[in-house]
């Protein structure tokens, strides 16, 4: 569910018209509903209600600070994966015992930001990773708390190039070797080993993958028990999906993946942390743009608009689909229009979609791709010097601009002539 619907045939964003902030921001831009954001975030915690738990945003999806201090508000952690992620959730104020750090190339820098200023564990990837963080801590007279992320071999079902839990991935160690790493972890100093860190990837629309990797995990912590770890905390990672086509069967709630994680791993008495970011994010946001031309090919008409791969990357990098619909509703009764809807940039990869039947639009109408609030501002670039989109967030009755389109002379500025120029 989210909160862009129609009323009397133009649509909202909460209680703001879409029309109305493209009047005032200009096209293309992205939106968001703080009460999607809120409503979502609230499901995982209460499908989890009854365990010892945090739930950490995982910030990659969208890391704008007025959507991690609207969660942060609520109670959230944050996943991170980078210094700046890092950098990003203090400068929104939350604490460093509410950030985990994720990730498979983790820089000394990165750990010793982290280590000095706080951190919830580090979720370690390789054992040279394991040997900095160490030598690190021993530097600061610190130990750093770790789980170790392992690798379960198990098939997500979902796209290739976010599938993280098979053998072949570049993700955690094999879980087959899972004992002797944690031996070693346990034998350094500047470690301190509190749990076990799995995640298999992401947009998965069936439980069965997580449950198969859970099982494992479960296992994995009644041996390493046996080893005498203090197993205490289990990060579960996300990749929960969400409906990018309105017409498919809906992936799992919420509510059905807190039962299957209470079923699997309810016994072990484990803190429990899970890191969605696409089921908070995604349809929190939509992306919006303007027709520029029809244009009328061999055998097809294109739909032409401002916004672009640059801009939302997704279908040119994943083959996404996302539904696009018109801000103003068609008329009962009119016949729809074939169109392969394409953006400005000059690459033949700049496409949206192809075939895509829908309202008739003219030059100047306002169209909006549904379930564009994550991998879509954070992914976009700007190739071809077209400037990055805006952000706005829309709180009931009100918008804000969170992040503002930069001029030409902005961007063209940031470049440097050598001397001998």
């Amino acid at each position: 569910m989210d909160h862009f619907l129609y009323r009397d045939g133009a649509l909202f964003a909460e209680d703001v018209p879409v029309a109305e902030i493209a009047a005032q921001v200009g096209t293309p831009f992205y939106c968001y509903s703080t009460a999607t954001f809120e409503r979502h975030f609230r499901l995982f915690d209460e499908a989890l209600e009854g365990t010892d738990h945090l739930v950490c945003y995982a910030m990659k999806a969208a890391s704008n600070q007025a959507i991690l201090k609207t969660l942060a508000a609520l109670g959230a952690g944050m996943d991170v994966v980078s210094g700046g992620e890092y950098a990003r959730a203090k400068a929104a104020g939350v604490p460093g015992d509410r950030i985990v750090f994720s990730g498979v190339g983790k820089t000394r820098e990165e750990i010793h930001t982290a280590l000095t200023g706080g951190i919830r564990q580090f979720n370690v990837e390789s054992e040279p990773e394991m040997e900095v963080i160490n030598a690190v801590a021993l530097e600061l007279g610190v130990k750093a708390p770790i789980t170790v992320r392992v690798n379960p071999d198990v098939d997500a079902k979902t796209h290739a190039k976010i599938a993280t839990g098979k053998s072949e991935n570049k993700f955690g160690i094999p879980i087959s070797r899972a004992r002797e790493v944690y031996a070693h972890a346990a034998s350094l100093p500047g470690l301190e080993v509190i749990g076990i860190d799995v995640h298999i990837g992401s947009q998965l629309t069936q439980l069965e993958p997580f449950r198969l990797a859970y099982q494992k995990v479960a296992e994995l912590t009644e041996t390493l028990r046996a080893d005498g770890h203090d197993i205490r905390r289990l990060d579960l990672g996300g990749g929960l999906g969400i409906p990018y086509e309105r017409s498919n069967d809906a992936p799992p709630l919420p509510v059905e993946y807190g039962a299957m994680v209470k079923e699997t791993l309810g016994h072990l008495n484990c803190e429990i942390e899970i890191e969605p970011g696409r089921l908070i994010a995604g349809n929190a946001g939509i992306m919006v743009s303007k027709v520029i031309y029809v244009k009328e090919g061999e055998d097809r008409q294109f739909m032409i608009i401002d916004g672009a791969m640059n801009d939302l990357i997704r279908p040119a990098m994943y083959e996404a689909h996302h539904d696009i619909i018109p801000v103003v509703e068609a008329t009962p009764g009119e016949e729809p229009t074939t169109y392969d809807i394409v953006g400005p940039v000059c690459e033949s990869g700049d496409t949206f979609a192809k075939g895509r039947t829908m309202a008739e639009v003219k030059p100047d109408d306002l169209v909006a791709f549904r379930s564009a609030g994550a991998y879509g501002a954070v992914m976009a670039s700007e190739y071809n010097t077209r400037p990055l989109i805006p952000e706005v967030l829309v709180h009931g009755d009100q918008f804000a601009v969170i992040r503002r389109r930069p001029t030409f002379e902005e961007v063209i500025n940031r470049d440097t002539i050598p001397e001998w120029l």
